[in-house]
């Protein structure tokens, strides 16, 4: 159904800046997480996970677990095994994330795998418990990274059956035949989530119906995941899932630790509810593995590129076919009439890895946009020529138009708001005092992505409207854009809108990612809302009706009236009532253009489903620029100042994209600076957040977000991109580069390290 014209040419409120309608219930804390949900006779949970990195297991020692006072019980394979059954990963076309189970054998795939579940009357209890449960191991040899023995090197190709090289031409002979070329190794570590809301989950039983309260970006694939692997049928099992502390690519999907604990709360007679610590979630969940990424990038002396060769090895489980891949982007960044890309994953004996904040843009592109400046740098000319130089408005690959190109724009914006033009061209001549000053610059940018979504929309006598559906309130503010749109649509107040969201009972909606929350469900909601307009408008333009006569089509809703084209003003309530009712409700469904033929489907049954568009190429753009100071006789690293510059089309709510913005600006300086792993013989040894560093705002005592025009009527009918990952992408690569113009010292490998520089 068309949404109306007016509505799109004059927003009454989107568009605006406006605080979260959960604003204040956020701050006072009366907000109910998953684990605040209280459950009379809950019982606590807690795991015990292995040591090892691979082997099985040869026996438990479970007397001083049992003795411990307020105990419930200690489940292991020996219960499990055969009552759990195996599911794919989501995206291999199952429901999990991760393919492995660990509770259903006597195996051991990797260090920090759950191998037993103690139940007691308190948490402490249950934590007291599994750490006296003891296990005896059979170990057998690992690999845990790039170039152990016994690592397996296999093709994205071979691994992924849709994943297809970008190729044009022939690079190879390109670069020998380029005037000038750089190449180099780049490399990325591993970096894990630490949400401030733990992995959680409380599993309550009724009979035979199953109520699950847990925080996940995909509560459709939970609840169907959790029936192929329980043999229940989905209509038994309904998951809630209130306001999630903190996601950007965890909590995906079904967790291997929710079984268990149904399992085990269905023994017991009474709910079970698990949190696991900080340290179990850098095992049970998922992660960004390391990466490395070599490119080679050949160039005219006058700066046009000629030929591109990218080749990345990214770190994959041996169980599950998932790596992350990313040369789609940087195959088709810039112009350039010869591509080679090479994508291949290394297969250990780790977790599986999944999405984490802008997945394969954050490593990816640091790799093109250091070697980028490594370029300009050859070439002594400014970065920013250079990429304007290699501008395009088509695709390189597939020679489709972008829908709309505000890259150059981006940077143009941004070089003014930063002050590019006091930049010194040559590496280490600016200092202040004992710091030399660096400025670089690196682009963002991410294919836009949209996902089928359902919506129920009321709207009641005397301006009371709900919005209702199963996507997940992440904090990025979708409960208040849904309020809003809803407000603007239906012309009534902000206020006046109840947006329930997070609940299988609703209506089926996909994942929350890829930055495609906001294009997903606002368009979905403006469907809908048009709907309950053209049925109010029917009524009342009718013979009798308050505005007999008027065009239908040109009726619109404002301050709790129907108004026609000749100003005339029919109250809501009298508009129901010609409908004979005092609510007018209906539940719309929204496929993009490009889903599959079965999209809608899909989602419904807890699958992944998400369209990239039609004929042309759409993609949010983002130019990122970066201050750095380093101590010329400590070597230590100071980012003063982050200026970002993003074009990611319709912005509804100002206030809470600068949000996103500048907190995912905040996350690629701990990218660029801290954040990483240390894996040391297939244990993470720094677990925690003692040891594992993340960046603070005040990290950044100036962090700028500007927004850059992005009209595009191609992308979609309201002209949204999403942005909720964009503000990530590339600030690693310009601080690195930042750092090369203070020192004169190419880094390639983050994060950078004080002793990288002495």
């Amino acid at each position: 159904m068309a949404i109306p014209a007016d509505a799109l040419a004059h927003p009454i409120r989107l568009g605006q800046p406006h605080p979260r309608v959960e604003g204040p219930a956020k701050v006072t804390g009366t907000i109910r997480y998953a684990s605040d949900v209280p459950l009379p006779g809950l019982a606590h949970a807690a795991l015990v996970t292995s040591t090892i990195p691979r082997g099985r297991i040869a026996g438990f020692s479970l007397e001083a677990a049992r003795a411990v006072p307020g105990v419930l019980g200690i489940f292991t394979h020996r219960e499990f095994a055969g009552a759990i059954r195996p599911v794919k990963h989501l995206m291999a076309g199952g429901y999990a994330n991760s393919g492995h189970l660990p509770l259903g054998s006597d195996a051991v795939a990797y260090a920090g795998q759950i191998v037993a579940l103690v139940v007691a009357e308190s948490r402490e209890a249950a934590q007291a418990g599994a750490a006296r449960v003891g296990v005896r191991y059979a170990p057998t040899p690992f690999a845990d990274g790039f170039d152990a023995p016994g690592a397996e090197t296999v093709r994205l190709a071979d691994l992924k059956p849709k994943h297809h090289d970008p190729v044009r031409g022939d690079a190879d002979a390109a670069l020998v035949r380029a005037e000038v070329t750089v190449s180099g190794r780049y490399r990325t570590p591993i970096q894990h989530h630490n949400p401030i809301e733990l992995y959680t989950t409380t599993c309550a039983w009724e009979g035979p119906r199953l109520t699950v309260h847990e925080p996940s970006r995909y509560i459709g694939a939970v609840r169907h995941g959790l029936a192929a692997q329980l043999g229940l049928d989905p209509a038994d099992i309904r998951v809630v899932s209130g306001p999630i502390g903190g996601h950007f690519g965890a909590k995906l999907a079904l967790a291997q630790y929710t079984a268990p604990v149904a399992l085990a709360a269905r023994i017991l007679g009474r709910p079970v509810s698990l949190v696991a610590s900080r340290r179990d979630g850098f095992t049970i969940a998922n992660y960004r593995p390391e990466s490395r990424h070599d490119i080679r990038l050949g160039a005219t002396r006058d700066g046009r590129f000629t030929a591109l060769v990218h080749e990345a090895e990214v770190i994959a489980s041996r169980f599950d076919p998932f790596a992350m891949e990313g040369t789609d982007v940087t195959a088709s960044l810039y112009a350039c009439p010869a591509v080679r890309t090479d994508e291949r994953a290394v297969r250990v004996d780790r977790n599986t890895p999944g999405p984490m904040r802008a997945p394969p843009e954050v490593p990816y592109l640091f790799a093109l946009e250091s070697a980028v400046d490594e370029m300009a740098h050859a070439l002594r000319l400014d970065p920013i020529e250079l990429r304007r130089r290699n501008d395009t408005a088509t695709d390189p690959i597939s020679g489709r138009p972008f829908s709309s190109r505000p890259l150059m724009a981006c940077f143009k914006a941004g070089a003014e708001a930063f002050g590019w033009a006091e930049r010194d061209p040559v590496p280490g001549r600016m200092q202040d005092g004992p710091w030399r000053i660096g400025l670089g610059c690196a682009a963002s940018a991410r294919p836009v992505k949209i996902s089928p979504a359902t919506m129920r929309v009321a709207l009641a006598a005397g301006g009371r409207a709900t919005v209702e559906t199963a996507h997940h309130e992440i904090g990025n503010g979708i409960t208040t854009l849904l309020a809003l749109g809803a407000a603007e649509w239906l012309g009534i107040a902000p206020e006046s809108v109840t947006v329930r969201l997070g609940d299988t009972n609703l209506p089926a909606a996909g994942l929350s990612g890829g930055s495609a929350t906001t294009t997903s469900l606002i368009h979905t909601l403006a469907q809908a809302c048009e709907t309950l307009r053209s049925r109010l408008a029917a009524a009342s333009v009718a013979e009798g009706g308050p505005l007999s006569g008027a065009d239908p089509a040109t009726c619109r809703l404002a301050d709790g009236f129907l108004v026609a084209a000749d100003g005339r003003r029919a109250p809501l309530d009298r508009c129901l009532a010609r409908l004979g009712t005092r609510e007018v409700e209906t539940t719309t469904a929204f496929t993009p253009v490009g889903a599959e033929p079965d999209a809608l489907a899909a989602i419904e049954s807890g699958r992944m489903a998400l369209a990239t568009g039609g004929e042309s190429v759409s993609w949010a753009f983002g130019a990122q620029f970066a201050r750095v100071m380093v101590h010329a006789e400590t070597g230590e690293i100071r980012v003063p100042r982050l200026l970002g510059a993003f074009a990611a089309g319709r912005v509804l709510n100002p206030l809470t994209a600068r949000s996103q913005l500048t907190g995912g600006m905040v996350w690629g300086l701990g990218s660029a600076l801290l954040e990483e792993t240390i894996l040391d013989r297939g244990h993470y040894r720094n677990a925690d957040l003692a040891e594992y560093l993340v960046a603070t705002a005040a990290d950044v005592p100036d962090i700028e977000a500007l927004f850059v025009p992005d009209p595009d009527a191609a992308v979609n009918p309201l002209g949204l991109k999403g942005l909720g990952e964009l503000g990530i992408i590339g600030v690693n690569a310009a601080i690195a580069n930042a750092v090369f113009h203070a020192t004169g010292r190419r880094i390639r490998a983050l994060p950078i390290r004080v002793e990288d520089l002495l």
